[in-house]
């Protein structure tokens, strides 16, 4: 399987199982896990072919580690990004004292004035990396990173959890915990 071939199968994966199982046709159960063996085969219905080597390529091989495999290796889900409503049994953890939020330059000052929500998605995803912040912002125009100040948060009661792929989430991020990043 080529890279090409993998980015497209991956941006499918996503979409079916962070946002529209109902594409093909498949159950998801409360904590966003599928069968392996059906997903395979209901991608198939919408011209998406891979096995279940092809499968494991893509999950090892995905540079932002998206999707996860139970350990018995029967399920496959996504480990963050989620629109529908699924319980990843996440437990509470105390965050970094400094987390980014990368966003579009075009968007700052909404949310200085208004804080960050986690809009049509679960929760408001973080990273304890200024580089992958920067890659998140310039997805959606030129990039703006923001500082969050999560253990100030964290001590004033709001909940953070870390994803299995590392990334930081919570519910909303108010304003006056945000400052922009300035480049040294």
């Amino acid at each position: 399987m080529n890279e090409k071939e993998k980015k497209e199968i991956s941006k499918f994966l996503s979409l079916v199982l962070r946002h529209q199982p109902e594409v093909i046709g498949i159950y998801m159960d409360e904590n966003g896990w599928v069968a392996v063996e059906e997903l395979i085969q209901k991608c198939k219905s919408k011209n998406i072919h891979f096995d279940i080597e092809g499968l494991y390529e893509i999950v090892s091989t995905n540079d932002k580690q998206r999707f996860a495999f139970s350990n018995d290796k029967s399920r496959i889900r996504a480990n963050q990004g989620h629109s529908i409503d699924i319980d990843l049994a996440l437990e509470p953890q105390q965050p970094p004292s400094t987390l980014y939020h990368g966003t579009a330059d075009k968007n700052i000052a909404s949310i200085l004035m208004h804080g960050i929500t986690k809009i049509s998605r679960q929760h408001v995803h973080l990273s304890t990396s200024i580089e992958t912040a920067k890659n998140v912002g310039a997805r959606h125009g030129k990039p703006s990173i923001l500082c969050v100040d999560a253990g100030k948060m964290h001590n004033d009661g709001y909940t953070f959890y870390q994803s299995e792929n590392k990334v930081w989430l919570t519910d909303v991020i108010p304003s006056e915990y945000l400052s922009i990043y300035e480049q040294k």
